[in-house]
């Protein structure tokens, strides 16, 4: 592949000197309210997408005016921690310069939406005072680090924290564009140094995580990089490595398809700088720079095999890895409620439905988490699964915050169910230029439905994890879900059923290209064989395999064979 042709975004980053391209006269371009083209591309590193309002595109066309162009700003947040001074920082952006919401992603960051270019200046400022920011937050590089939700549970959860910043500062780009451009920063003389990306970058994104067994909320097999810590008589000994997760995929490409990471060897917790370094570097020198959708790290292991992989890295650490050592995953899913700490304090896990904080009808949860930052000096943690922790309340005032909290209609008798609470969906429309179908605005009420069929064949508040998209890149993992649904067109999808509950199995396309009420259809037969012959605490997606309704898909690679042998 080295004889074929760079991809243009390859173009773009060759001569954008570190990230910089045209941005600051794009921003100051005041005929259009996008970016010029290359620096849409260019504007991603800094944690931007263009976007624009595409229930608004029809008609903006009919009166000859540009699409309704508006900005996305997605803040990293590594761990998902936030401290109450910066909830409340984020909170005043939300009204000051997007659309009064806040959306947590699968990936623990704060998304903006909303944002129009006179604004993005201003708004970028006001991130940095939070001391967060948004450089690296997309792009061709490493994005936000996510971790296990929970790091002040224990002394252990604080030493994987601890791992996951190593990663998060380590991997952070050091060009210095973000201030020049966005907080008026000193210009840099000369080209600056990037010591691990170089003047390239990746060739495609790229994602850590950390894990501490038996939780595996993050999902850690699904992406290019995970340490999953490794605890011997009571004491960190190191952490597992894996590589070569990424779920996005394209529809009818057969050469493209979700892959879950392999586990290579361990290491201790010295050598994890060194580690996610070169394991960086080796994709930066041998992934695919020719072709977008074949430029993730799993498709340069699966071209050049595991076993390669690992001698490539070894080559370049300091020491090599070791053999890796026995774990085991139980659950992808967040524990709700209050729990106590192991220092007296108590923490409480509040469902956010798809992430999105707003006061709406319904409830006032921005008005509820604000007040929680104000009065009691909450802290946050923004979990894998789009929730949030209230951390660090002391056991005297957990009346109090669930006063506050049932005061907002935030929290209620009865709450939401195992079911919804075990759900996810991406944004899709209306601003999400890659979707297909509907997905944060439509679950909600296909939840309803499947709930009412969960019902009707007495399986109460059995546990499902079930998550939508609008297109096939996977931002809320749903190669990885029981119930997966994947946008396919307006309103249908394609249905995916048998992920493992812990994380460590993809699902099987079972139908294609399906609306509602077929897929309530084929829910309610599958639903009424899993209440008649499950096995005593046997989940779904296990179910489903187990009586043959779908093959469990052992290997990325075989997806689409799976697929064409299910669904004929």
């Amino acid at each position: 592949m080295s004889d074929m042709p760079l991809s243009d975004v390859e173009r773009i980053k060759t001569a954008s000197r570190h990230l910089r391209g045209s941005l600051s006269k794009s921003l100051g371009d005041a005929v259009t309210g996008a970016l010029a083209d290359d620096d849409t591309q260019l504007s991603k590193f800094h944690g931007i997408y263009q976007q624009d309002d595409r229930d608004l595109r029809a008609e903006r066309r009919k009166q000859k005016l540009e699409p309704a162009f508006s900005f996305m700003i997605r803040v990293r947040v590594p761990g998902g921690l936030v401290t109450a001074e910066q909830w409340l920082a984020l909170d005043d952006i939300a009204d000051e310069y997007a659309n009064s919401t806040l959306r947590l992603t699968t990936r623990q960051a704060v998304q903006y939406h909303g944002i129009v270019k006179r604004g993005l200046k201003q708004a970028m400022a006001s991130i940095n005072t939070t001391l967060l920011d948004t450089l690296a937050a997309c792009g061709d590089v490493n994005r936000n680090v996510m971790c296990t939700a929970h790091p002040d549970d224990s002394a252990l959860h604080q030493q994987v924290f601890e791992a996951a910043q190593q990663v998060h500062e380590h991997l952070t780009p050091q060009t210095g564009a973000y201030h020049e451009i966005w907080l008026d920063g000193k210009k840099v003389k000369g080209a600056d140094v990037e010591p691990i990306y170089g003047d390239t970058y990746l060739p495609r994104k790229f994602k850590s995580v950390v894990a501490l067994p038996p939780v595996n909320d993050v999902d850690i097999f699904a992406h290019d990089l995970g340490f999953i810590a490794i605890v011997e008589d009571g004491e960190l000994a190191g952490f597992n490595v894996t590589v070569g997760g990424g779920l996005g995929m394209t529809h009818g490409d057969q050469g493209t398809y979700p892959r879950l990471a392999d586990v290579i060897g361990f290491c201790t917790a010295d050598q994890v700088r060194d580690v996610s370094e070169h394991v960086v570097t080796v994709q930066r020198d041998f992934g695919d720079r020719t072709s977008r959708k074949h430029a993730r790290l799993k498709y340069t292991i699966e071209d050049r095999g595991v076993d390669w992989f690992v001698e490539a890295l070894n080559a370049r650490l300091a020491q090599p890895l070791q053999a890796a050592r026995p774990f085991e995953f139980a659950t992808t899913g967040d524990r709700y409620g209050w729990y106590e700490r192991e220092d007296g304090r108590w923490n409480y896990t509040l469902f956010v439905e798809n992430g999105r904080i707003a006061d709406n009808a319904e409830h006032r949860m921005r008005t509820a988490l604000r007040e929680l930052a104000a009065q009691f000096d909450a802290n946050f943690r923004i979990t894998p699964n789009q929730n949030l922790v209230i951390v660090g309340i002391d056991g005297q005032k957990k009346d109090a915050v669930i006063e506050l909290l049932e005061g907002h209609q935030v929290t209620g008798k009865g709450g939401p169910s195992a079911l919804r609470r075990n759900a996810m969906a991406c944004v899709a429309f209306p601003t999400c230029t890659q979707a297909m179908a509907e997905a944060e605005r439509y679950l909600p009420s296909l939840l309803s439905r499947i709930e009412a069929l969960m019902s009707s064949h007495e399986l109460g508040d059995t546990p499902i994890v079930t998550r939508m998209t609008g297109c096939p890149n996977g931002c809320a993992r749903p190669y990885l879900a029981e119930i997966g649904l994947v946008g396919k067109g307006p309103g249908t999808y394609n249905l995916l059923l048998g992920a493992a509950p812990d994380g460590s199995r993809l699902n099987t396309q079972y139908r294609e290209n399906i609306g509602e009420e077929q897929i309530l259809a084929e829910l309610d037969q599958l639903l009424g064989d899993f209440a008649a012959h499950r096995h005593e605490g046997e989940r779904f997606g296990d179910f489903v395999v187990r009586a043959g309704h779908v093959p469990a898909l052992d290997h990325g690679r075989d997806y689409h064979r799976l697929a064409a042998a299910v669904t004929g």
